[in-house]
C-alpha cells in the first residue's frame, strides 16, 4: 500500500491513539505511516466489542438467578478466564471453578474475597454486588 492510501477512518479509538501501518513512499521504500483506523478494522472490533457486552450481560444474568457467583461476571467483565484469574490470585483452577458456585462464594473468607476483589480491581463490597465504578 502506498503512503497516501494508508487508511483514515476515525474509529473510536482514533481520538485516542494511532495506529502504525507500513506503506511504501514514493520511491517504493517501506515507511511507517500513522492511520487513525481503518472501517473493516473498526465494523470487526464493533462486533467483537458487541459479543463481549452479551457475555457480560449472560454472566449477570447467571448470578441473578444463582447460578453462578460475582467471579463469573467480573471474570466477562474484565476479559479473564480461570487460568488468568488464577494467576492473578495465586488459587488454583480448580478452587476458581469451585468458588463459582454461589453456595461456595458465599462461604469465601475476607482473604479470600479481598484476593478477587484485588484482581478485579474492585473493593470487596463490590465484588459482592457485582457494581463497577469506572472512571
Amino acid at each position: 500500500m502506498k503512503k497516501e492510501n494508508v487508511p483514515q477512518d476515525m474509529s473510536s479509538l482514533g481520538k485516542i491513539t494511532k495506529e502504525v501501518c507500513y506503506a511504501t513512499d514514493s520511491s517504493g521504500k517501506y515507511v511507517t505511516e500513522l492511520s487513525s483506523g481503518w472501517d473493516v478494522k473498526i465494523n470487526a472490533l464493533d462486533v467483537a466489542w458487541k459479543d463481549v457486552e452479551e457475555r457480560i450481560a449472560k454472566a449477570k444474568q447467571q448470578v441473578l438467578n444463582g447460578e453462578a457467583s460475582p467471579l463469573l461476571f467480573f471474570m466477562e467483565y474484565r476479559l479473564m478466564d480461570i487460568s488468568i484469574l488464577s494467576d492473578y490470585t495465586g488459587f488454583w483452577k480448580w478452587q476458581i471453578k469451585r468458588h463459582l458456585k454461589p453456595d461456595v462464594f458465599n462461604k469465601l473468607s475476607d482473604k479470600k474475597l479481598q484476593k478477587y476483589a484485588e484482581a478485579f480491581n474492585v473493593k470487596v463490597e463490590d465484588l459482592k454486588t457485582m457494581t463497577v465504578h469506572e472512571a
